[in-house]
């Protein structure tokens, strides 16, 4: 090993417990009641990454909650890395379900349980550990460090786009590398190189103008919970394929590495049912299909139905309004205005006379990402990861959205390599959030490798 990381590896317990003290912030986005806990998060990260040795460290209002932006380049000719990662976190919900409470972490089994370990906040506090490593060890970085830290991930990104577009002279770089995202496997490694956009939107259904008694009022009167189910049916078929004309307008082939990669995951669909606790059916679709549903396949997914009563007991109401809450993953190629617009066409198409539709999207959404396959410094991150897992790594895709990726290609001009140590089965948005700490420990060694190799390969062409 190198001094830098033998000095990392007699400082993982002055380490494990910073990362205690981080996950201890109830830093979540997007209930306001955590307002306190998303500037203390934000403060944390400021004297933290003043502590490791940067010289130049901000807290920048965005208009919604604040970014912390870092700068250390102090080494002429060499190439600008922007490493970027988020404090905010999830909501703990449901709390019952939690084996320890989510803001008081706890180590069992070399696996550290808190809110935000494993999204961002471990993986996030690997490259300032690093930087800090090599001030002290060699007396400075090997090259030039940048940071961009946002606080509203978790809920959209709202004000991230616009942050790095007014920000772009000063986050100018060679390099963007994520320290947010995760690995397939833990087991098997992979490199992210592509991930699904988001859109999101709310449709409300009016009936009558007031909630009706269901016995005078039943057979006659509007129901708009029995004609909104209708119409969100209508948006797939039997198998589940989205439906909506429109809705897969623009889409582009994906790599066929991440197709290489589905093949050689050796995906078993019956294991895969199991792990999430859902039925076996008899003839179930094969892991590729599976994994290409969920990788390279744009989705409509119902997250909510309300209206009526929903306590215990009856109630014999006729709702005067229903509404579902509907997230779509879109892949490469997919805008999505487009897509909001082209669902909003079929259901006003299907709402049956005497009905009243509103449809609301949150937002722009954001669209998918895919990153150059011919990056030089993919191919580098790719060699640092193989190296220490014992097999070249696996090109894969990511389902969920990390809306960034696109925001720099567009604004710094540069594309962006994933290289987090968190894994898919940590629990992250779920109760009992996780990461394992080998992990933890193995990406100190991995991001000391890629800065030393990105500074040897210097700027690229």
């Amino acid at each position: 090993m190198s001094a830098v990381e033998d000095y990392l590896a007699a400082r993982q317990e002055s380490a494990l417990g910073e990362l205690k003290d981080y996950c201890r912030i109830a830093s979540v986005s997007t209930d306001p009641a955590f307002k306190a806990g998303i500037l203390k998060a934000a403060a944390f990260l400021k004297a933290r990454l003043t502590q490791a040795g940067f010289p130049i460290v901000e807290i920048v209002e965005t208009g919604g909650h604040p970014a912390v932006v870092a700068e250390w380049c102090t080494v002429p000719g060499a190439p600008t890395a922007l490493i970027y990662g988020h404090y905010d976190v999830q909501p703990p919900d449901p709390l019952e379900k939690w084996v320890t409470p989510p803001f008081e972490p706890a180590v069992r089994d070399d696996r550290l349980y808190a809110r935000g370990v494993s999204d961002d906040k471990g993986p996030l506090l690997i490259p300032i550990l690093v930087a800090e490593a090599f001030a002290k060890v060699t007396g400075g970085l090997p090259m030039n460090l940048k940071f961009i830290i946002e606080g509203e991930e978790e809920s959209g990104s709202p004000h991230f786009e616009p942050t790095v577009a007014r920000l772009a002279e000063r986050l100018a770089c060679d390099y963007v590398l994520s320290a947010d995202g995760a690995m397939w496997r833990a087991d098997l490694p992979s490199m992210t190189v592509a991930s699904r956009g988001l859109v999101a939107l709310d449709v409300v259904l009016h009936g009558a103008g007031k909630d009706l008694h269901s016995g005078r009022h039943g057979g006659s009167a509007p129901n708009p919970l029995r004609a909104l189910v209708a119409m969100l049916a209508s948006l797939h078929d039997a198998d589940g394929t989205v439906t909506v004309p429109g809705f897969a307008d623009g889409i582009t082939p994906p790599d066929p590495a991440v197709l290489e990669g589905i093949r050689a995951a050796g995906m078993k669909t019956a294991d895969y049912l199991k792990s999430i606790g859902a039925p076996v059916p008899e003839n179930p679709i094969s892991g590729e299909e599976l994994l290409e549903r969920q990788w390279l396949r744009p989705t409509l997914e119902f997250n909510g139905i309300t209206g009526g009563y929903g306590g215990p007991g009856t109630k014999t109401v006729i709702p005067a309004e229903a509404g579902a809450k509907i997230t779509c993953r879109l892949v490469a190629g997919q805008k999505p205005a487009k897509v909001v617009e082209a669902i909003e066409q079929h259901l006003k198409a299907v709402t049956p006379p005497g009905y009243r539709l509103e449809v609301h999207s949150h937002g722009p959404g954001s669209e998918a990402f895919a990153l150059d396959p011919t990056l030089p410094a993919l191919g580098i991150a790719e060699g640092v990861l193989g190296e220490l897992m014992g097999a070249h790594p696996l090109r894969v895709a990511m389902g969920a959205t990390v809306p960034i990726g696109a925001v720099f290609k567009k604004h710094l001009g540069v594309g962006m390599v994933y290289f987090s140590f968190s894994t898919s089965d940590e629990d992250y948005h779920a109760p009992n959030e996780f990461m394992r700490l080998a992990n933890f420990r193995m990406g100190q060694v991995a991001w000391a490798r890629l800065l030393e190799r990105l500074a040897a390969a210097g700027k690229p062409a």
